[in-house]
């Protein structure tokens, strides 16, 4: 096989390309990146869905808190009707487990204990039936309300006020909102440290034993 004028014309043209690529590579490997925002846990960029909720404040450092980035994943409506639904059972246990300390218990005669887990086991499978069924009613009248455009979660006029508490204006109903969702959030923090120290004695500071 013999090079001809055109084959070295193409075998020149190869390497200039090459040359030429290889030099751009090596370039590109010094040259300055261009800056990509970082996910960090307190991340100021909220998500898609979730700009217009209440929640951001102080406690955060008034940026979106995900440490885990599950905002991606998780709807911003589900992510809200949950963490509002774990607030409020938080806010009715915290209750129920100081009550029995300090008003001490029904006349029953099933449950005796004072202390919070003991009187869930002592309790009559008869009650936790009942229990089910009432909890199962309250989400039924959830459901149906918010078919007929009404909401139990904010940004609306609300499934359930007997005692018409709910504001009109918009901003004193965000302030409102807000009220429930940090106290919910302590609460939840609450019940957890008081099952942590009925478990664990000594793992919660300011907390006594058997607490």
């Amino acid at each position: 096989w013999r090079s001809t004028p055109a084959t070295l014309g193409i075998s020149k043209m190869k390497s200039a390309i090459a040359c030429t690529l290889a030099l751009a590579g090596s370039a590109a490997a010094f040259a300055p990146q261009a800056s990509v925002p970082a996910t960090t846990a307190l991340n100021s960029a909220v998500p898609e869905g979730y700009d217009d909720l209440v929640g951001i404040d102080l406690e955060s450092g008034g940026k979106f808190f995900d440490p885990l980035n599950l905002a991606q994943w998780i709807p911003a409506k589900w992510a809200r009707e949950t963490e509002l639904a774990n607030g409020r059972s938080a806010m009715l246990a915290t209750v129920g487990w100081f009550f029995p300390y300090t008003l001490g218990t029904f006349d029953s005669q099933d449950v005796t204990s004072t202390d919070p887990m003991g009187a869930i086991l002592e309790a009559d499978p008869q009650w936790w039936a009942q229990f089910v069924v009432l909890c199962g009613t309250f989400e039924a009248y959830k459901y149906k309300k918010a078919l007929e455009g009404k909401s139990y979660t904010g940004k609306g006029e609300p499934v359930v006020d007997y005692l018409k508490g709910y504001p009109a204006e918009e901003d004193e109903r965000r302030k409102m909102e807000m009220k429930e969702l940090k106290n919910g959030r302590l609460a939840m923090i609450g019940i957890a440290s008081f099952l942590s120290a009925h478990f664990i004695p000594g793992s919660v500071p300011g907390l006594p034993a058997g607490f």
